[in-house]
C-alpha cells in the first residue's frame, strides 16, 4: 500500500534512474497531457512530499509543453514539475533499455519517460499534472509537515491535529493537511502501539505529541525498504500488530482483532489493548 515511506522509496528509485538524464521520449496516456512531448527535457531530480511525487525537469531553451492547457507561465518558463499521486493502486517502475514492462498490464500505463539508460513507466497514476516548478504549492502547499521531509515539525503537526478536538484520532491521522505521509496501515499500527481507540476524540488522546513522534519513527524505520513493518519482523505474516489481521489473536493479549469502517476507511484495532472511552 503506497504510504509516505513507499512514495519516498519510489522517488529515490526514479531519481537514481533519471536524475541528470535528458529524456529521449515521453508518452502520456492521460487526456490533459496526451499531446505533451518532453523529448530533450532534462531531469533535475525526483522528490516526494507526503504521498505526492514531484519529478522536476528543465525544458530546452525557448521550449514549453505542447499543450497550452498546462503552460500557464508561457514559453519562457524553464523549470517544470511532473506531479503524480499513487493513491491506493498506483506505482512507478524503471526498466533497462529493451527490458519488457511486466509490472502491470499495459492498459494501466499512464506515463512513459524514456532516457538513454532507463525507462520509467507509471501505472495507474492519479492526478498527473505538469506545472511550473514555482507553482508546486498549488498542488502540495496545503499539506502538513512531511514525516520524511526536511520540514518535519512534530509541534506543528500536533497543533494542526489539535485544532479539531472533536475529530476522531483515526480520521485526524489520515488528514494530510495535519501531517503528510500517514496512511491506513500506519494509522492502525500507531494507535495500537499507543493503546488508543481509533474513535477517540482528539481532545481525549493522552499524549498526542508522543503519538505523532511514533508515527514519524515508524515511517523512518521503513524508509529504504519495500516491506513495511511495525513489529520489527520482516517475515511474511508477522509485520503488523493489527492491520490486516481481522479475527486473528492480538499479539499482546490474544483477543480477536476487530475491523470496521471509520471515515470511509477500514480500521483494525484490539478491543482490549485499545479500549473505547
Amino acid at each position: 500500500m503506497p504510504e509516505g515511506d513507499t512514495v519516498w522509496n519510489t522517488a529515490r528509485v526514479l531519481d537514481r534512474a533519471l536524475a541528470g538524464a535528458r529524456l529521449t521520449g515521453s508518452d502520456f496516456r492521460v487526456p490533459r497531457l496526451a499531446t505533451t512531448d518532453l523529448t530533450d527535457w532534462a531531469v533535475r531530480e525526483c522528490a516526494s512530499r507526503g504521498k505526492h511525487l514531484l519529478l522536476r525537469l528543465t525544458a530546452p531553451t525557448s521550449a514549453a509543453p505542447a499543450t497550452a492547457r498546462v503552460a500557464p507561465a508561457g514559453p519562457t518558463q524553464e523549470h517544470w514539475t511532473l506531479h503524480s499521486h499513487l493513491r491506493m493502486d498506483g506505482t512507478w517502475r524503471t526498466y533497462a533499455p529493451g527490458e519488457r514492462w511486466t509490472a502491470r498490464p499495459a492498459h494501466l500505463i499512464r506515463v512513459v519517460l524514456r532516457a538513454a539508460a532507463a525507462t520509467a513507466v507509471g501505472y495507474h497514476l492519479h492526478d498527473v499534472t505538469l506545472v511550473p516548478t514555482a507553482d508546486e504549492d498549488r498542488l502540495v502547499g496545503h499539506l502538513g509537515p512531511d514525516l520524511l521531509g526536511t520540514d518535519w515539525d512534530p509541534a506543528e503537526a500536533v497543533r494542526r491535529i489539535g485544532a479539531h478536538p472533536d475529530t476522531a484520532i483515526g480520521v485526524a491521522l489520515l488528514d494530510q493537511r495535519n501531517l503528510a505521509g500517514v496512511g491506513n496501515l500506519y494509522k492502525c499500527e500507531v494507535l495500537f502501539l499507543r493503546g488508543v481507540h481509533p474513535r477517540t476524540p482528539v481532545r481525549e488522546v493522552p499524549d498526542l505529541d508522543g503519538l505523532v513522534r511514533l508515527a514519524q519513527e515508524l515511517l523512518a524505520a521503513n524508509r529504504g525498504r519495500w516491506t513495511q513493518s511495525s513489529t520489527g519482523s520482516l517475515r511474511r505474516g508477522q509485520t503488523s500488530y493489527v492491520y490486516g489481521r481481522r479475527a486473528q489473536p492480538c499479539r499482546r493479549c490474544g483477543t480477536a482483532i476487530r475491523k470496521e469502517e471509520l471515515g470511509e476507511r477500514v480500521t483494525y484495532w484490539c478491543p482490549v489493548c485499545q479500549p473505547a472511552a
